[in-house]
């Protein structure tokens, strides 16, 4: 892998440059850009505890994001520290400063020209691994007990993480996976168009995340709707296959993409909390078992299942476009029983507990 561990998880100075109660404005260094030092500024919240160590989360955000003092507040009102930094050179005001390192544009991300130690992918990791460092050497946190989620290219980063990080204990991309050029987003695909095929192999083998996570031995929850415009179905299953560590699907219909919709979902903190303090795990599926149109798959849960559904589509061509359908099914003696339409292109299976933890299966395309 390109990436010098030694020193990147090296401590790198920092300077506060203001405080909203617990939670402090940062800027901290980060690998040079186009021969200049560049710094990164971040959100860093650590919760008022009863004397114990704080668990801990890094926050990655997407395309058109910032660095969320929000986002912040919420792992800290669950208890966690959190760490949230700019990935596009800007500071709070959301303007870029001094220090800047690359902005968060397709040039910037798929420019090989540039050199490796000046993509976005590189310095947006070294930004995030640096971003770990800082909230492990907080007295409150444990440092055994941190994770990262991320949200859009937030996401993307995040599956890189899981397998560039060995601290880690688990990740949660939002949306992001990697095989970006087998399917992802229109203009992207343009842009994998318009390079050569050595251009097309370079940045294959240096930022797509399908190169990381087989590395990624940590349990992983991949977040994510039917129909994401950006990072389809069909690019998520191949990518969350490569993970040695345990893997949960959360695929829900029609899941907007965005922000504030990535950093929603409940189910993220539950599956922390899992992970880290063995609180009720989200609802598991055993083997599915297919004979003619008929599915058959155990489902447990330590909570009580209030729903368990069929998703399916029988649409063709562009993933992003297929319309979906849910169905509700019967879980009977913790195993749900359903009935394929015939014309079944893709399909999954979904449950969810009386707390509103909902899990799926991974979607399963018809031969």
């Amino acid at each position: 892998m390109n990436w010098d561990l030694d020193h990147l998880l090296e401590t790198p100075a920092r300077d506060t440059i203001a405080r909203h109660g617990t939670i402090r404005e940062i800027y901290y260094d980060n690998e040079s850009y186009r021969g200049r030092p560049s710094r990164v500024f971040a959100y860093l919240g650590v919760p008022e505890t009863d004397g114990r160590l704080a668990p801990g989360i890094v926050l990655l955000h997407g395309g058109g994001g910032r660095a969320f003092r929000q986002w912040v507040e919420l792992w800290n009102a669950r208890g966690y520290a959190a760490i949230a930094m700019d990935f596009g050179g800007c500071g709070p005001d959301g303007e870029r400063h001094a220090w800047a390192g690359p902005r968060q544009d397709h040039p910037a991300k798929f420019d090989l020209d540039r050199g490796w130690h000046d993509l976005w992918t590189y310095h947006a990791i070294a930004a995030a691994l640096r971003a770990h460092t800082l909230l492990a050497n907080e007295p409150q946190v444990d440092s055994n007990c941190i994770g990262v989620t991320g949200i859009s290219w937030g996401g993307y980063l995040t599956c890189i993480m899981a397998g560039v990080d060995p601290r880690l204990r688990f990740a949660v991309p939002v949306y992001g996976c990697g095989f970006l050029q087998d399917n992802s987003a229109d203009d992207w695909l343009k842009i994998f168009g318009d390079m050569t095929t050595k251009q097309r192999r370079e940045w294959h083998e240096l930022c797509d995340p399908s190169q990381y996570l087989g590395h990624a031995n940590l349990p992983m929850l991949f977040v994510t709707g039917t129909n994401d415009f950006a990072y389809p179905l069909d690019s998520l299953r191949k990518s969350a296959d490569l993970v040695p560590g345990p893997v949960k699907y959360c695929v829900r219909l029609e899941m907007p993409h965005g922000h504030e919709a990535g950093w929603a979902p409940r189910e993220i903190g539950r599956f922390a909390d899992r992970v880290l303090s063995g609180a009720p795990a989200l609802p598991t599926f055993g083997p599915t078992v297919v004979a003619g149109n008929r599915i058959s798959c155990p489902v447990s849960s330590p909570l009580r299942l209030a729903k368990t559904w069929l998703l399916h589509t029988t649409a063709k061509g562009r993933w992003q476009e297929r319309k979906w359908h849910q169905t509700p099914v019967p879980a009977v003696d913790g195993c749900i029983q359903a009935e394929l339409p015939s014309d079944t292109t893709v399909w999954f299976l979904a449950a969810e507990d009386t707390q509103g933890g909902y899990a799926s299966t991974p979607p399963e395309e018809r031969k």
